[in-house]
């Protein structure tokens, strides 16, 4: 049975209200770092099941909660996420490392708050995700986040959606 997931990064503490129209059509919730601090944890859980990672923004208070790493198997999928994970030509070792050991077909990351989806052929087609950021904080013009639909061993649809300019609700 296809899972949607509602793929978000870089909160930094806030989220715009569009997130729970798009929470509604999804299954889970995947949040790839800089949470930011517990009432978004809170409000997240409040919509859907949440899966998440921990970001270099986050305090003791989100680092209790989530992983730095975090692999998951999901539909078939086998999924690698975590915060700082470069661009895919510019992988830091320490992710590359992970990269060889679990051999995922997805990797998400966060931290550069530019929404981007490329294959890296260096670690096996492996699908490289970064949903961009959907906080306030940061450089990035637009807001976005991804709908990703898996369903026997793929991703089966994937979108981005843009939320608006930073800064608005």
């Amino acid at each position: 049975m296809a899972k949607k997931i509602l793929l978000i990064s870089d909160t930094h503490g806030s989220l715009p209200d569009q997130i729970q129209k798009y929470a509604r059509d999804c299954d889970e919730i995947w949040h790839a770092g800089d949470v930011g601090n517990s009432t978004v944890i809170v409000t997240l859980q409040h919509l859907k099941p949440l899966r998440a990672v921990y970001g270099n923004i986050d305090g003791a208070e989100v680092k209790a909660i989530f992983p730095e790493n975090l692999i998951v198997d999901c539909e078939g999928v086998k999924v690698l996420m975590t915060h700082i994970g470069g661009s895919p030509s510019k992988i830091p070792t320490r992710v590359k490392q992970l990269l060889i050991a679990h051999k995922p077909n997805i990797f998400i990351c966060g931290h550069s708050h530019i929404a981007r989806v490329e294959t890296m052929l260096q670690f096996g087609n492996c699908t490289y995700i970064n949903p961009g950021a959907e906080g306030n904080e940061g450089f990035q013009k637009v807001k976005t986040i991804m709908l990703i639909e898996l369903d026997e061993g793929k991703i089966k649809s994937l979108k981005i959606v843009e939320l608006g300019q930073r800064g608005t609700k």
